[in-house]
């Protein structure tokens, strides 16, 4: 847990340094920085998803994945909760879109991805930080442009990482026997596939933004299709 708390401590650290900036920044350097940042992750989404090994899992998870996550609406309540914590500790601040923007952004690339995911996995079962100091430090340093470009709903991705990278770390006996290398490749997959959606929703590429949030049971459902359809695909 130490590992975790300390990827936490980065994140509030410079999501604070990000908010200092923003003050000082101009309108027009900001709304640059905003599509530089789109662009970035639209990068690490591709480089994400085009990494699969069986592109048929990636696609079911996803068609199954949204169809959960849209019935069960989670879209709308991440929107729900970002609105909460914008009202209890921002107050008239950015505004709903951007809190909720930055809120829900940054949550997605701090957790989705195969560092968060091995690093919480070698933090639990064999002590190893490495990983996780790792993505501490690209954390830190995605943290500062993000909320300099979508304000304080950035520091409140902390808990959702706390939460997912905590979660793994404690769970990680008995999550090591299911989550082989080939399970992580395509979980990363899925999520790459997400972060993608989130640059193109940054980038305004859509009128209406892509429902990433509904996407997000997909990340978790590689490991029942290689476990029951792989051996036919």
């Amino acid at each position: 847990m130490p590992a975790v708390f300390i990827n936490c401590v980065v994140i509030l650290l410079c999501s604070t340094l990000g908010l200092l900036l923003k003050r000082r920044l101009p309108k027009r350097l900001l709304d640059a920085l905003m599509e530089a940042m789109g662009l970035c992750v639209m990068v690490i989404g591709i480089s994400g998803a085009v990494a699969t090994e069986n592109m048929l899992c990636v696609l079911v998870c996803l068609v199954v994945g949204t169809v959960i996550g849209t019935l069960i609406n989670i879209e709308k309540r991440l929107d729900s909760l970002g609105e909460f914590l914008r009202r209890r500790f921002e107050g008239k601040g950015d505004g709903e879109s951007s809190f909720t923007q930055g809120f829900v952004g940054a949550s997605l690339v701090f957790c989705v991805g195969a560092m968060a995911l091995v690093g919480s996995l070698q933090a639990g079962l064999e002590g190893d930080w490495s990983v996780l100091l790792s993505k501490s430090v690209i954390d830190g340093v995605t943290a500062v442009s993000f909320t300099a470009a979508m304000g304080v709903g950035v520091l409140f991705s902390v808990l959702p990482v706390l939460l997912y990278e905590g979660g793994i770390v404690l769970l990680s006996g008995a999550l090591s026997g299911v989550l082989s290398t080939l399970v992580i490749g395509e979980m990363s997959a899925v999520g790459g596939v997400l972060i993608l959606a989130l640059g193109i929703n940054m980038l305004g590429m859509r009128k209406q933004p892509l429902p990433a949030g509904n996407m997000l049971p997909a990340i978790f459902l590689p490991p029942v299709y290689l476990a029951l359809l792989g051996n036919l695909a």
